[in-house]
């Protein structure tokens, strides 16, 4: 803050509270002529029949004016309010944020404490538990995986058995504390349109969907050479690499023809963001408990 607006600041502050008390002090004298009756003293203003009496205001009244002056005046010496004077109690808005986090840490980690000793699968059957982990789960996860985890287009569903980096407590845990970058490479610009829809009729068949036998058959061998080394030849999918199992009728992207031939031709890419840097060790426990509980009963 430059001098000039530093001056003004406080300038006008201390103008504005000495007219206050200017106006105060000077309406505590009655203008009073010689003929007037104390009983009919009025200021000369009449509405409608009605006179304004020139009385001063009542001296406990006016006292409080007085005191609420006098609290504004050590106000402005402890507090920050003369331009860039810090006031005397060293007080910002920063540093009681920080002490209202500090406090706020103090409080959640003498309730954190006993959930972070148990163990996951224990701690997915602590109702009590639950409930801190469906809000937790409700601020961080659901903007993406729906508000009962049931997924959404691109973004997996957590209430069933089927996961793309497995569903054991360590596993989901590795997922939120690190996040999860998916990723599968176009094949667009080294399969022919004809290869791509051969391959998609392929991955068809092996979920049971309605496909053209013909057409996936031809398209075997070319899932094998290009797709097997991530899905395997089996199609169940890889964990470690994220490679969705293709044999069941769960898809991320949906599946109809239209949409893994898509998948195929451009590929796909998601990413899951890591919350280690956003909630705290005890919190992603709690979190990764409530998240487990959401399949257990599939």
């Amino acid at each position: 803050m430059s001098i000039f607006w530093n001056i003004w600041i406080i300038g006008l502050t201390l103008i504005c509270l000495g007219l206050v008390l200017w106006v105060l002090l000077a309406n505590r004298r009655v203008a009073v002529r010689d003929d007037d009756e104390p009983e009919n003293r009025t200021t000369g203003h009449v509405y409608d029949g009605i006179e304004e009496y020139d009385n001063p205001l009542p001296r406990w009244w006016f006292y409080l004016f007085i005191g609420t002056l006098v609290y504004s005046g050590l106000y402005l010496i402890w507090y920050p309010g003369l331009g860039s004077f810090p006031g005397l109690g060293g007080w910002t808005s920063l540093n009681q944020l920080e002490r209202e986090q500090d406090k706020g840490r103090q409080q959640e980690a003498e309730i954190f404490a006993e959930y972070n000793s148990m163990p996951i699968e224990e701690l997915a059957q602590d109702n009590a538990a639950m409930k801190m982990g469906v809000r937790l789960f409700a601020n961080n996860c659901a903007v993406c995986h729906g508000a009962d985890g049931g997924g959404n287009y691109g973004f997996p569903n957590l209430t069933d058995k089927d996961w793309l980096y497995g569903g054991s407590p360590e596993q989901i845990k590795a997922s939120i504390t690190s996040g999860r970058a998916g990723s599968m490479p176009a094949f667009g610009s080294m399969l022919s349109e004809t290869q791509v829809l051969a391959i998609a009729e392929y991955v068809l068949s092996l979920s049971g969907a309605q496909h053209d036998a013909q057409l996936a058959a031809t398209g075997a061998p070319m899932f094998n050479l290009n797709c097997a080394v991530c899905h395997g030849q089996d199609g169940k999918g890889n964990h470690q690499l994220g490679a969705p199992n293709l044999t069941d009728a769960i898809w991320l992207y949906e599946g109809s023809r239209e949409a893994i031939a898509h998948g195929i031709r451009n590929g796909r890419a998601n990413v899951m963001p890591a919350q280690k840097d956003m909630l705290r060790e005890e919190k992603i426990h709690l979190l990764t408990a409530y998240v487990y509980s959401l399949s257990l009963d599939q």
